[in-house]
């Protein structure tokens, strides 16, 4: 059977990233930033950058003489690491930040680091912060582009873009589809940033969690509110499970690992109420046992691993749309 197109933003195949617009942003720090064309321009993009990264020459010297600054005050091996490919694909010159080792530790701010690096003259900053707002306040700060590659709670806006173009790969839409996101609600930047890009491209969104893992004003928010995973799983195109977020108390809102686990866990029994060619995601890093069965994590319809791909290429479209066409910004 013939597979249908991809849904983008032209409705010229995917992939055909040549005839995308200029991104017309200084800075991406949130999904809440674009409409409905602007992220489908951007999965183009990516889409277009996945080749790439699968050549035997991953190079593409679009950001050659650009200086792109890895600022991580949170721990961080994918994202960091996915970053800092991303920029050496495009041919940047990366510098990751140790912020361990660097004046944050002896105390100095935000703003003071923020100037600091600014007068380094960099072209982009990617930070990550525990609090959120941080990043947009810093944004406030230099003169080059910033990416919020996470700030506390509040968003984390190239994994939703990757989610959204894994989903995409797989299934050749978006709108129309029912993806069911699982686990800490309250606490996933995660969840907050895919909503709202699912929610602008017309997918019929769920949220699962127990009572405790669900954030105040969850009746507000345009998805459907599930206590009872089995209920909420039954029919889902996407199953997307999120980690505990351990370092921001959810450890608290569970009885234990193991009651979260038979009520909260994907295993192969409540994976079967989804539709059989149902896609299973997860943002990393996994609590196998825990919020997933290992069988599930690496089996069939798990498509984890290529979540990992897609963020290379994600991030790969949004340096290129920041730098590349820079002297087109016009906000």
């Amino acid at each position: 059977m013939a597979r249908s197109k991809p849904q983008t933003s032209s409705g010229s195949p995917a992939g055909t990233a040549s005839s995308v617009p200029p991104f017309k942003h200084r800075h991406l720090l949130g999904i809440a930033q674009l409409n409905p064309v602007e992220i489908l321009e951007l999965l183009d993009r990516a889409e277009a950058m996945i080749p790439i990264s699968r050549q035997p020459r991953k190079i593409l010297p679009t950001l050659t003489g650009k200086t792109q600054i890895n600022l991580f005050f949170e721990n961080s091996t994918r994202t960091q690491a996915s970053f800092e490919i991303a920029g050496k694909r495009l041919g940047a010159l990366v510098v990751n930040m140790s912020v361990k080792t660097s004046s944050v530790a002896k105390g100095e701010t935000l703003i003071d680091t923020a100037t600091t690096l600014n007068a380094m003259q960099p072209d982009v900053i990617i930070v990550r912060h525990s609090a959120a707002g941080a990043v947009e306040l810093l944004s406030q700060k230099v003169g080059c582009s910033v990416v919020n590659a996470g700030d506390g709670a509040h968003e984390h806006p190239t994994q939703a873009l990757l989610d959204a173009l894994t989903i995409r790969k797989h299934k050749q839409r978006l709108s129309g589809l029912t993806v069911a996101i699982c686990g800490d609600i309250a606490n996933s930047r995660v969840a907050r940033s895919n909503l709202m890009l699912l929610n602008a491209l017309n997918v019929r969104t769920r949220v699962i969690a127990p009572t405790t893992l669900l954030p105040k004003g969850i009746e507000n928010i345009s998805a459907e509110v599930f206590t009872d995973m089995r209920a909420g799983l039954e029919g889902a195109d996407v199953v997307m499970m999120l980690r505990l977020q351990h370092e921001r108390a959810s450890g608290r809102m569970i009885p234990s690992a193991r009651e979260y686990y038979r009520f909260y866990g994907l295993d192969a029994e409540k994976l079967a109420l989804a539709k059989p060619d149902a896609l299973v995601m997860h943002p990393g890093p996994m609590n196998r046992g825990v919020e997933i069965d290992p069988a599930i994590a690496d089996g069939a319809q798990s498509v984890i691993n290529e979540q990992v791909e897609m963020g290379v290429a994600v991030r790969m479209a949004v340096l290129d749309a920041l730098i590349a066409e820079k002297s087109q910004v016009t906000s």
